[in-house]
């Protein structure tokens, strides 16, 4: 699936992935390769990318924000990064 994140100032991420670990405002979710579509608002945490099944990515830590699934694309909007 396609993964953007993106602050104010700058985009952090962008590129394919396995799947994303997100922090929803009631606690921890996954978004996998095909998922429904889904808008979601995030609560402080941290994001973690899945470039692979079985491998770890990259991690960016939030003060909160928004998530959209459509169409295999995940776009977050991100508040701030700590």
């Amino acid at each position: 699936m396609q993964l953007e994140i993106l602050t104010p100032e700058k985009r952090l991420y962008s590129g394919e992935v396995y799947g994303v670990q997100l922090p929803g405002v009631d606690g921890l979710f996954e978004l996998l390769d095909k998922h429904a579509a889904i808008v979601s608002a995030l609560g402080e945490g941290e994001i973690k990318i899945l470039p692979e099944k079985d491998k770890s990515g990259d991690r960016y830590h939030i003060s909160g924000g928004f998530l959209e699934m459509i169409n295999n694309k995940a776009t977050v909007l991100v508040e701030k990064v700590l």
